[in-house]
C-alpha cells in the first residue's frame, strides 16, 4: 500500500506531498491545477518513460518518491534480488528525471537499471488512464485480462505451456541449423573418411620418414662407404695380405707400449706413460675391430633399397596432402577422427531433435487444448459478471463478449486469439471494443473489469485517471460506488472532476494553484468537514459559498456514506 507520495519539480508542481490511506483516496482541483500530475508521478514510479519536458521550468530535475508498506512477498524478493533494502516491509521507490532527459531509479536505497525499477514499480502500482484504454483495445491486453480472470489453474497451465513452447523453439532452431548444414557435413565426412582410410592403408609409424631417409642414403652410398671403411681398416690394423709398406696404427701403438714398458722397468717416472700406452693400444684395437665389422656389413642390397624407395614414396604421398612430416600426418589423422565422430554425432543429434520436437509438439497441443477450454469457460463467466456491473453503471443493454478463436499455428500464449467485443444497444451486433465503444463506455468497461477481477490481496495500488470521462449524474454515482467497492479489496487512488465520484472517497485531497501558478506543499492538502463540503459544492456548480450548494454537497456525502455502509 502507498502511504506517501512526494513530487518535486514535476510540471507545475514545485513540492507537494500526498498521503493516501487505505480504501479510496480522491484527488480533485480546478483545471490546470496539476492534479493529473499525481497520476504522472505515480506513472514514473510504475516505470513510465521519462522525458525532459516533464521537469518543471527552472528546475534541474524532477523527483518522485513513493513509500510503500506491507510490500507483497513477490516484490520483496525482486527488491532483494536487485540489492535493495526493506525496512520492516516498508519500501522507498525513487525516480529522478534530469532536465537533460536522463533518469535514475532507486529501489530500497539502491540504484537499479530502469527496467528493474519499472518491473518492481509496476507490481506495486497499476495506472488506469488514457494509455490503459488504448492498451485494453489491443488483443494481447484482452488476452491478459481473460487469463487473469481464469485464476491460478490457467496461470499454472500457461506457465508449463510456455516452457514447452520455448523449448520447442530452441529445438526447432537447432534442427533447422543442422538440416541446413547437412549437405556440407556430408561432404566433410566423405573427405575425412577418405583421408583416414588412405592413411590407415599406409599405416605410417611415428618418425618413420626420417629413419627411411637415413637408410636410403646409406644404401645409395654403399660403394663409397666400403672404400672409406677399407682405408680406415688398413690404417688401423694393416693390409690383410701384408702387402702394404706403411706400418699400421695398431703396430705402432704396440711398439710404443713395449718401449715405454721397458722404460718403466728402469724408471718409475715412465710407469704412467706405459699405462697410457697400454690404454691407447686397447682403444686402437677396439676401433680396428669395429671398423672391420662395419666394413663386413657394408654389402650392397638393391632389393632393400628398392623397398625403401617404394615405402618413402608412399609416405610422401601422405605428406603432400596431410602434413609436411609423418608426425604431422598422424596428428591430422587423430584430429580428423575426432571431427568425424563429432559430425556423426551431429547426425545422431539431428535424429534426436526430430523426436524431441515431435514430443514437445504433442505436449504443446494437449496443453493448448486445456488452455482453450479454460479460456472459453472463463470468457462466459467474465462476460456475465461484467454485464451485471455494466447494468449498474447505466449500461443496461451492454454486451461484453470474449471471442476465443483458434490460431493457424500455436503461439507463445497458446493456440487462441482473444478479442473483446462490445455492444451498448440491444439489437446491435457486438464489434471490437476499441471501434464501437465511446470514451465514457470504455471507461466504464475498464472499471467493471477491475471490480470483477479485483482480489483481496491488497498488495497493489490502483490509480484511475479519466475514469469519469463522458459521464455524469446517476452514472457518476455508480462509478463512485464501484470505485468504493473496489477499494474494499485494495488501495484505490482516483483523480476526478465529478463530485459524485469524489463523495465516495475515504480521503479527499485538493490540488490548488498558488498566485504564481505553481503548487506548493500546502497546495496539495487533505480536506474534511466544511472544507470538503465547499470543494464538492465547487465541483457541482462552481460556487462553494452558497447554502444551497453546500446542502447539496452534504446530501451527496450522506448518500455516499449510506451506500458504503450498506455493502
Amino acid at each position: 500500500m502507498l502511504t506517501e507520495l512526494r513530487i518535486v519539480g514535476l510540471g507545475v508542481i514545485d513540492d507537494a506531498v500526498l498521503e493516501p490511506g487505505p480504501g479510496l483516496t480522491v484527488v480533485t482541483g480546478e483545471t490546470g491545477a496539476g492534479k493529473t500530475l499525481v497520476v504522472s508521478g505515480l506513472g514514473l514510479v510504475a516505470g513510465a518513460r521519462a522525458e525532459a519536458r516533464v521537469v518543471r521550468h527552472g528546475s534541474d530535475r524532477a523527483v518522485v518518491e513513493a513509500r510503500f508498506v506491507d510490500v507483497p512477498d513477490a516484490v520483496a524478493t525482486s527488491v532483494d534480488d536487485a540489492g535493495g533494502v526493506l525496512d520492516e516491509r516498508e519500501l522507498l521507490v525513487v525516480r529522478q528525471v534530469a532536465a537533460t532527459g536522463r533518469s535514475r531509479s532507486l529501489v530500497g536505497g539502491t540504484q537499479v537499471p530502469a527496467a528493474v525499477g519499472a518491473d518492481i514499480g509496476a507490481q506495486l502500482v497499476t495506472i488506469h488512464g488514457q494509455s490503459e484504454q488504448q492498451r485494453l483495445a489491443a488483443p494481447e491486453r484482452q488476452r491478459e485480462v481473460l487469463d487473469r480472470s481464469a485464476g491460478p489453474e490457467l496461470a499454472a497451465e500457461l506457465a508449463t505451456y510456455r516452457d514447452d513452447y520455448a523449448a520447442r523453439q530452441v529445438a526447432r532452431a537447432e534442427l533447422a541449423r543442422l538440416k541446413e548444414q547437412a549437405r556440407e557435413r556430408a561432404r566433410e565426412q566423405d573427405l575425412l573418411a577418405y583421408g583416414l582410410q588412405e592413411i590407415a592403408a599406409v599405416a605410417p609409424e611415428p618418425g618413420e620418414d626420417g629413419v627411411l631417409a637415413a637408410e636410403a642414403a646409406r644404401l645409395q652410398a654403399v660403394d663409397d662407404l666400403r672404400l672409406y671403411a677399407q682405408r680406415a681398416s688398413v690404417a688401423l690394423s694393416g693390409d690383410e695380405d701384408g702387402m702394404a709398406d706403411e706400418p699400421s696404427a695398431l703396430s705402432l701403438a704396440a711398439a710404443a707400449r713395449k718401449a715405454l714398458e721397458a722404460a718403466a722397468a728402469a724408471d718409475v717416472q715412465a710407469a704412467e706413460l706405459a699405462t697410457q700406452a697400454r690404454e691407447v693400444t686397447a682403444l686402437v684395437a677396439d676401433l680396428a675391430a669395429s671398423t672391420a665389422s662395419y666394413l663386413a656389413d657394408l654389402d650392397a642390397d638393391p632389393v632393400r633399397l628398392e623397398w625403401v624407395a617404394s615405402r618413402r614414396a608412399q609416405l610422401q604421398g601422405l605428406t603432400r596432402k596431410y602434413g609436411e612430416t609423418v608426425s604431422e600426418v598422424l596428428e591430422w589423422s587423430a584430429a580428423s577422427a575426432a571431427r568425424l565422430a563429432s559430425l556423426q554425432a551431429s547426425d545422431d543429434h539431428l535424429d534426436g531433435l526430430v523426436d524431441e520436437v515431435s514430443r514437445l509438439t504433442e505436449r504443446i497441443e494437449a496443453s493448448a487444448a486445456r488452455i482453450t477450454a479454460m479460456r472459453v469457460a472463463a470468457a462466459t463467466r467474465l462476460s456475465e459478471a461484467v454485464r451485471k456491473e455494466l447494468v449498474a453503471l447505466a449500461l443496461p443493454h451492454a454486451r461484453l463478449e470474449f471471442s476465443v478463436t483458434p490460431l493457424a499455428e500455436p503461439g507463445p500464449y497458446g493456440a487462441d486469439s482473444v478479442s473483446l467485443l462490445f455492444s451498448a444497444n440491444p439489437g446491435s451486433q457486438p464489434g471490437p471494443l476499441a471501434k464501437v465503444a465511446s470514451g465514457g463506455e470504455l471507461s466504464r468497461v475498464r472499471l467493471a473489469l477491475e471490480v470483477v477481477l479485483a482480489d483481496a490481496t491488497g498488495g497493489e495500488t490502483f490509480v484511475f485517471d479519466e475514469v469519469d470521462a463522458g459521464i455524469g449524474g446517476a452514472v457518476a454515482l455508480e462509478v463512485g460506488s464501484r470505485l468504493a467497492r473496489l477499494a474494499q479489496l485494495t488501495q484505490v487512488i482516483v483523480v476526478t472532476h465529478l463530485a459524485q465520484v469524489a463523495a465516495y472517497g475515504d480521503r479527499h485531497f485538493v490540488v490548488a494553484k498558488s498566485d504564481y501558478g505553481t503548487v506548493t506543499t500546502s497546495g496539495l492538502r487533505a480536506v474534511d468537514g466544511e472544507e470538503r463540503l465547499r470543494e464538492l459544492a465547487r465541483m457541482m456548480g462552481g460556487h462553494d459559498d452558497t447554502t444551497a450548494s453546500r446542502d447539496h454537497a452534504r446530501d451527496l456525502l450522506a448518500r455516499a456514506t449510506r451506500d458504503r455502509g450498506s455493502r
